[in-house]
């Protein structure tokens, strides 16, 4: 467990379903995440998330615990093939949450918590859809660079827009 200033970061639990499908069942929240979140967001799609994440050792994502409760997300994914050292960085909040600097402090400290957890990565990245101006802060704020434009890569709600593709290798957080 990692206990910050406004938030905790720790293993899921079982008991967490229940406040994760309230938070992921919103519309401003799924926007932001990959078709493979589904909305509407039930309580057996958590139930389903969970299945797959309590007592993984080592974790692949953290929650994000305030009062008590699983109110957001941290991921890490690794790479295949030659990307095998590379993890990709992935996050959520529920709404309620927003504005309070609460990812602003939780992604760097997830970021050193993977190339702990993992020593054999080198690199984290993340992808951002252009219309998600704070989550890009938080990754400029949390050391990550932005290194590119996808343009007319990602199609959701029906809108075509780019993505922005930011990265941190090992070496730039260590000298942070």
């Amino acid at each position: 467990m990692i206990v910050l200033e406004r938030c905790r970061l720790r293993p899921w639990r079982t008991a967490d379903a229940e406040t994760i499908a309230v938070h992921m069942n919103d519309r401003g929240v799924w926007r932001n995440l990959r078709n493979r979140v589904p909305h509407p967001y039930t309580l057996g799609d958590a139930r389903t998330f969970l299945a797959e994440h309590v007592g993984v050792e080592p974790p692949l994502g953290l929650a994000i615990e305030i009062d008590g409760a699983a109110v957001g997300a941290l991921g890490a994914r690794r790479g295949s093939d030659v990307y095998w050292r590379t993890m990709e960085l992935g996050f959520w909040l529920g709404r309620t949450y927003w504005g309070r600097g609460v990812m602003s402090e939780a992604v760097p400290a997830f970021a050193d918590w993977v190339f702990d957890t993992y020593p054999d990565v080198c690199r984290l990245h993340a992808e951002v859809m252009s219309w998600n101006l704070a989550s890009a802060r938080v990754l400029e704020k949390a050391g990550f660079v932005r290194e590119g434009t996808l343009r007319a890569a990602v199609t959701k709600e029906g809108r075509t827009i780019d993505k922005w593709w930011f990265g941190l290798v090992r070496e730039d957080r260590i000298e942070a």
